[in-house]
């Protein structure tokens, strides 16, 4: 009897101590059209293991051992006849002894159709989640992370934004006239120094608690929701950073791009930045390896998504985000330095099982056949499909400030953004690219058009008015700039004023905001917020007429509706002969100044008293 009572001792204790430490995903959702799942399952000795499930639909088609013991890959087939619910995995180990993990199956919340993803009706605020708001003081630091510390007089530490601050700054953002929110990263990032932009992921299913919680997280997509304000996930495929749970227990031998190298200690090899491998035909092998394996950085450890469990984990990923936010796109970053077949998986999987979802890629080229060979529906030489409906126009942006900072002359100045826009031609759906003045990673449009308010009205209200999907970065509306010091990311990403309690001047309320960067957010508030009711900006035919006299004339016209924008750069008052836009059909017809609110009858010319952006439309009412 005392021995019965020995063994069922060990048995409980070898059940009471638990090997697994995680399952990831860590739930899933019925009612995919790939009805395929693969979890990946650590814990000390788990790839010993034989798993088990005894749950209706649900059953296990293939178990993978990696290199490591301490990993087991388990494929799931979900059946559509699978309930929603709580079941058990049971992990059978070699002495007999057995450990239960409980998972789970949602109800999926809405209909895949009704996942919309942002498009060219759409304005998006981009927001640097540290340097925006601080809604909860006591989240600023967090003991058991490698990077402590809280310093606002440093560009490079964490100043304290969070995601509280965000969802109390809603209202503001609504109010601005934006309809989509694009926020950095706000997974962990556990890293030793410049934990705040988020780009390197220790976690890629964990909130870092300096932001707030997975709850607030949900509570951010929520409200925003309920402004019908879309949610913007930004995702990195490309890379993790060097503290990620994974890096002292690699499963496999190729895991990372050159992981040998890696565990030998020794000095990363850096991607040579060559993006013009992915479509250049001459491209040597060496090149184009160098470019896609290479690693950012020491910190940022460079994953190879040709190992075939590290791509579902991946793809698995993004879907868990877009089910458990209700996202309304997603921003991946650095989009190709991975795999780009990888890629193409990537978006074609996303895309298939949310037909009407949007996803942009980072693409910084200034060439528009690179931007273009990236975005679906192009009939690429090599054949590549990239499943990716929105690409980012760094060629665009471009073009609009060598238009406004150089000289007028036959080849310079405003004939640069009519020969950029020129080249829509060769892209699918110019609609769907996304068109901006600056972002987190380069200067402020306000230092890039050497701090001339005109000239930045002038950007402005020309990009908002292209065939575009348009973005603008936090600070932009009151004239934020990194003059001091062109480029630094730190100074780029600076403290929205008023997002911090003490803050001398709000630019959320306007208090102490000096005139002319209130002037500046009075401005591209009246400006978005008619552009989110234009039907003509999000869906009308474009005409521009080439550069005459230092002007230079965009519409927009729609089935109920034209909108026109003229530039101009003479500084004295100068007369417009409205005869050369005949095929305007505007003739007689009354327009309305968006910004001023001053009507006037297209005749045969119009006074342009000053330099700048002059916005007009026939809604009149």
């Amino acid at each position: 009897m005392k021995k019965l009572t020995f063994l069922i001792g060990l048995f409980l204790c070898a059940n009471l101590t638990a090997q697994i430490e995680r399952v990831e995903p860590p739930n899933w959702w019925t009612g995919f059209k790939n009805t395929e799942l693969q979890l990946l399952v650590y814990g000390e000795n788990a790839g010993k293991a034989t798993p088990e499930i005894d749950y209706k639909g649900v059953s296990i088609d293939s178990v993978y051992k990696a290199d490591s013991p301490n990993y087991l890959f388990v494929d799931l087939n979900i059946s559509e006849n699978a309930e929603p619910g709580k079941f058990e995995l049971v992990f059978n180990y070699e002495d007999g002894s057995k450990e239960t993990y409980e998972y789970e199956l949602k109800q999926r919340s809405k209909p895949a159709e009704e996942y919309v993803g942002f498009n060219s009706s759409d304005a998006i605020y981009l927001i640097t989640p540290d340097r925006f708001a601080n809604g909860d003081p006591s989240n600023d630091i967090e003991t058991s992370l490698n990077e402590k510390a809280i310093d606002r007089k440093d560009d490079y530490a964490r100043h304290g934004g969070d995601i509280r601050g965000i969802i109390d700054h809603l209202d503001y953002i609504e109010e601005m006239g934006f309809t989509a929110l694009w926020s950095s990263p706000l997974l962990i990032n556990d890293m030793e120094s410049g934990s705040y932009h988020g780009y390197a992921m220790t976690d890629f299913y964990k909130v870092d608690p300096r932001f707030g919680t997975l709850a607030e997280y949900k509570e951010l997509a929520d409200k925003a929701g309920e402004r019908e304000i879309k949610l913007i996930m930004d995702q990195v495929a490309n890379h993790s950073g060097i503290e990620h749970w994974w890096m002292e227990d690699l499963p496999f031998d190729d895991w990372i791009n050159y992981q040998e190298r890696y565990e030998n200690g020794k000095k990363a090899i850096y991607s040579n930045h060559r993006r013009t491998t992915n479509q250049d035909m001459y491209a040597s092998k060496a090149d184009s390896k160098r470019m896609s394996d290479g690693w950012f950085v020491d910190s940022m450890p460079d994953l190879n998504q040709r190992n075939p469990f590290m791509a579902r984990y991946l793809i698995q990923n993004s879907i868990w985000w877009i089910e458990t936010l209700n996202l309304g796109g997603i921003r991946q970053d650095t989009y190709p330095y991975p795999d780009k077949e990888f890629m193409s998986d990537w978006a074609g999987a996303i895309m298939k099982e949310y037909p009407n979802f949007n996803i942009v890629g980072e693409e910084w080229s200034n060439n528009p056949l690179l931007i273009r060979y990236w975005q679906d529906g192009v009939n690429n030489k090599d054949g590549y499909e990239s499943n990716l409906r929105s690409a980012m126009d760094f060629a665009m942006q471009g073009k609009i400030v060598q238009a406004l900072n150089e000289e007028e002359k036959w080849d310079t100045g405003l004939i640069k953004i009519y020969e950029g826009l020129a080249n829509d031609f060769v892209y699918p759906r110019p609609e769907d690219l996304l068109i901006f003045p600056d972002n987190h990673d380069m200067s402020r449009i306000f230092t890039q058009l050497k701090e001339d308010v005109t000239k930045t009205k002038m950007a402005l209200a020309y990009l908002l008015a292209l065939p575009r999907t348009p973005q603008l970065y936090y600070g932009t509306e009151i004239l934020m700039d990194d003059t001091e010091k062109p480029g630094d990311h730190g100074l780029i990403r600076t403290d929205f004023p008023g997002g911090w309690e003490g803050d001398e001047v709000n630019a959320f309320t306007g208090e102490g905001l000096p005139e002319e960067k209130a002037e500046m957010q009075e401005f591209l508030k009246t400006l978005l917020n008619y552009r989110k009711d234009s039907e003509a900006i999000h869906q009308g035919k474009t005409i521009h007429f080439a550069p005459q006299d230092k002007t230079y004339l965009l519409a927009r016209k729609g089935e109920k509706e034209t909108v026109v924008v003229i530039l101009n750069k003479n500084e004295e008052p100068y007369t417009l002969d409205l005869e050369r836009f005949a095929e305007l059909g505007l003739k007689d017809q009354s327009l309305v100044n968006i910004i001023t609110g001053e009507n006037f009858t297209w005749k045969d010319s119009l006074q342009l008293p000053a330099e700048g952006a002059y916005i007009f439309s026939t809604k009149t009412e």
